[in-house]
């Protein structure tokens, strides 16, 4: 029976895409898709979630391509403009879940340093807790995170349900024992949650 969801944040409750700073900016999607692929990667972009200061992540990438000095400092320049709010309908949809006495919870890979411009969301309150990789120096899939969680919070894995966009991510927490679901928007999240709980 499933007593506690745990939801991942980054394009599950809130809306971050580093499209929206990058697309404006080259003018085409082809050449952000380029950049962000090749540049600014999500690999280096995990490595700031899992610790490393943002500062040293830029000056590291600036050093290995010095002709994209200004585009990649933008990455965490202008971080704020890579945020749309939360996604819509989740809230909502949270706090239903909160109503009918789901235990709530958060798992997400993101920098503590960009993690305090979004930490006062309204979304995040209706949470009972939350770890974020970049306080405590792990990182999804790894299962050290999430058997964190499990134990800080005293959750059964197979009392719980994780909900995540990243495949990687979804089959991390299933290898320790906790169910999930692969968030593919917010009305296909209803359907399954219907089915499952």
């Amino acid at each position: 029976m499933i007593r506690n969801i745990i939801f991942d944040f980054g394009a599950v409750l809130l809306d971050w895409n580093p499209h929206y700073l990058y697309d404006p900016y080259f003018g085409s999607v082809e050449k952000a898709d380029w950049f962000l692929s090749n540049i600014c990667t999500q690999a280096w972009n995990t490595l700031q979630d899992a610790g490393r200061s943002c500062a040293d992540g830029t000056a590291e990438k600036v050093a290995e391509f010095p002709e994209w000095e200004k585009e990649i400092r933008m990455f965490y320049g202008q971080w704020g403009k890579m945020m749309n709010g939360e996604i819509p309908g989740m809230r909502e949809l949270v706090k239903d879940l909160k109503d009918k006495g789901f235990r709530l919870f958060g798992l997400s890979n993101w920098s503590a340093e960009t993690f305090k411009t979004i930490s006062d969301a309204p979304i995040l309150d209706l949470l009972e807790g939350y770890i974020v990789s970049g306080y405590v120096g792990l990182i999804k899939p790894g299962p050290e995170i999430y058997r964190l969680l499990l134990d800080r919070y005293g959750l059964k894995a197979e009392e719980s349900l994780f909900i995540d966009d990243n495949p990687d991510n979804v089959a991390g927490a299933e290898a320790v024992g906790i169910q999930t679901i692969l968030f593919k928007g917010r009305e296909a999240l209803v359907g399954e949650l219907e089915s499952r709980l």
